[in-house]
Parts: structure tokens; sequence; C-alpha cells
């Protein structure tokens, strides 16, 4: 492999882990929200005809989870990287490895 092309293989397998994790974790909380609340998600929380704590409740929900989701992805693609070729992605090396 050289030198450049570690990088490029884990920049598109770490956004494709992140995207993937976001989109799941997208469509659970959708349905969690849904059966929690009784009504559909909130298609844009900044419509002032949304009650202000559904905006709130519903950013904070999408926000953490989305980001605990893309962030657990992107780690099972580091360990996955490693298994394969027997480091960590460029991005995640230390000096001297």
């Amino acid at each position: 492999m050289a030198k450049g092309d570690g990088s490029k293989i884990w920049s598109v397998f770490s956004l494709v882990a992140a995207l993937g994790g976001a989109a799941a974790a997208r469509k659970a909380i959708d349905k969690s929200w849904q059966v929690s609340t009784g009504k559909k998600p909130p298609e844009n929380p900044a419509d002032p005809d949304i009650d202000l704590w559904e905006a709130v409740a519903w950013a904070a929900t999408t926000g953490a989870a989305v980001a605990l989701a893309k962030m657990y992805a992107q780690r099972r693609a580091a360990d996955y990287y490693r298994k394969s070729t027997g480091a960590l992605p460029p991005p995640l090396r230390r000096d001297g490895q």
C-alpha cells in the first residue's frame, strides 16, 4: 500500500461508518419518539408552531444520539481497520506507531 493510500481508505471507511451510524440512530430516534410521545417527530424544531419543550427535547435527543452513534461506528471501523491491517488508521496513530 502506498504511503497515502491508508489515509484515503480510512477517510472513506470512517465516513461511511459515521453516515451509517447516524442514519441508524436517526431512524431509531424517530421511532422511539413516536412511541413515547404518540406524535410524529418535529420536522423542523425551529418552527414556531412547535412547542418549545418539544423542540428542545428533540434537538437534545437527536444531537446526543447521532453523535454517540457516529462515535461508536467510527470506533468499530477503527477496530476493524486495525484487525485488518495490524495498525491503527493513520489519523489515530500515536507517535512511534
